[in-house]
């Protein structure tokens, strides 16, 4: 690639000032369905730093192939954005390349939808190498189909100029950036790839000390950082904005009864998440997927907290993860002044735990469910486990319900209900019945 040759969606756009946002509601939303949403595409659009000077919602009956709404309710639209200064235009819906050039010529503004304010953010907030890879190539995904709308001289061409390597006469500006952009895009998944083998490593080496994991997952901006940070005491980003975090962190936890277990932060999920991300961070998400159970966050006084619970166990499903075992946790009690909410939560949900992870209310109650979830998942197995293997006998105090402890001339007698993931570790120790190793049945 020669140096002069650039790739235009690489470089930043001007950052906007004031944004009017566009909610489209369609014939199934309710008019509640369509405030939250632009509730939503708000907050999406401070995090970016871009403040909100006026929003309407559109009524669509079908969608047109010009403006996505008719001629007339778009010259309504500009006509609104035009009267509070909006300098862009976001949509709740996403637009086709086309749609987006088309709302640019009328509106002579910035037009941007959803997805693209979920890829800025993504952008502004990847930490790890992962990450920025991850997010590049969404974007490069996302922009590719909108080359034209990036240049203003897509009917420039550039002749030959002879000698090798030279471009063909008459070939487009928009050509040659589309085949920059295709080979941009190969190069991110190749990295993307060793990236993945590097994190396939790590992953397996975390397995060969088997200790149980749990993945927190749950809508953006629900508290799984902040509740990370309050069970293990440690200093995981947090911030009072969706998507705060990102990057997959991973923290030990010593439960009560001594048992230990990995807990996994993940990236928080959002209605409309483009599809691009999803695909481009499903490594990211493959803690959830790979984890013992699942540790399901939900902010109690939002007022969306069931649309939020809809969206979290969709993605799970998608991700492969929707049968895994599921602690459902509560946060944020702390913001609740109506007596009446917390109780009426509680009957719907009887098995889930109420907590403040600010005020560290309910954590208690919290790791006493985690270590009931990691009983469940445990196999009855009598051990004799030799002297010099205490490694071994360190690691079943570390991860397994031990019931009877004996030390004898021949080794250490262990009774204990046992982790799958530690099972493979000891089972050649284990008392043998007439086919076999005796390693029981579910402690269940």
């Amino acid at each position: 690639m020669k140096n002069n040759e650039t790739i235009a969606v690489t470089e930043k756009p001007q950052m906007v000032e004031r944004a009017f946002l566009v909610g489209l509601q369609h014939p199934e939303m309710s008019d509640e369905t369509v405030e939250e949403l632009l509730d939503e595409l708000a907050d999406l659009s401070k995090t970016l730093g871009v403040p909100v000077v006026g929003r309407m919602a559109a009524r669509l009956r079908e969608p047109q192939s010009r403006y996505l709404v008719g001629s007339g309710r778009a010259q309504e639209i500009v006509e609104q954005a035009r009267a509070v200064e909006a300098d862009v235009i976001i949509f709740d819906d996403q637009l086709s390349p086309s749609q987006q050039r088309n709302w640019e010529q009328l509106s002579k503004v910035c037009v941007v939808d959803r997805h693209e304010v979920i890829l800025d953010i993504f952008g502004q907030r990847a930490q790890t190498r992962e990450a920025v890879l991850q997010v590049e190539l969404a974007r490069a995904k996302y922009d590719l189909p909108r080359l034209k709308r990036r240049w203003g001289h897509l009917s420039r061409q550039r002749g030959a100029s002879g000698g090798a390597g030279t471009r063909d006469a008459g070939e487009q500006q928009i050509e040659i950036d589309s085949r920059l952009v295709r080979r941009r895009i190969d190069h991110l998944q190749s990295q993307l790839r060793q990236v993945r083998r590097q994190r396939d490593v790590q992953r397996k080496q975390r397995l060969k000390k088997p200790v149980p994991v749990a993945a927190i997952v749950g809508y953006t901006n629900a508290g799984k950082s902040s509740l990370l940070n309050a069970v293990t005491q440690a200093d995981v980003f947090t911030e009072d904005k969706l998507f705060a975090t990102l990057d997959p962190t991973v923290r030990r936890l010593v439960l009560p009864n001594r048992q230990e277990l990995l807990l996994s932060d993940t990236v928080g999920f959002v209605r409309k998440l483009p599809h691009q991300l999803v695909e481009a961070f499903k490594s990211t998400l493959e803690e959830a997927v790979n984890a013992d159970f699942l540790v399901e966050v939900l902010d109690v006084s939002s007022a969306e907290i069931e649309q939020h619970h809809r969206t979290t166990r969709e993605v799970l499903a998608e991700l492969g993860a929707g049968d895994k075992p599921v602690i459902t946790v509560f946060n944020k009690i702390d913001l609740i002044h109506d007596e009446h909410t917390v109780p009426r939560f509680r009957r719907r949900h009887p098995d889930a735990v109420f907590v403040s992870a600010r005020d560290g209310v309910g954590l208690d109650q919290l790791e006493a469910r985690l270590a009931e979830e990691l009983e469940r998942s445990l196999r009855q197995v009598e051990l004799m486990i030799p002297h010099h293997r205490y490694d071994l006998i360190a690691l079943l105090h570390r991860t397994s319900s031990i019931s009877l402890e004996k030390y004898t001339d021949q080794g250490a007698r262990i009774v204990a209900a046992v982790p799958l993931s530690v099972l493979a570790s000891v089972k050649k120790f284990a008392k043998e019945s007439g086919k076999g190793f005796d390693i029981g049945k579910s402690s269940e």
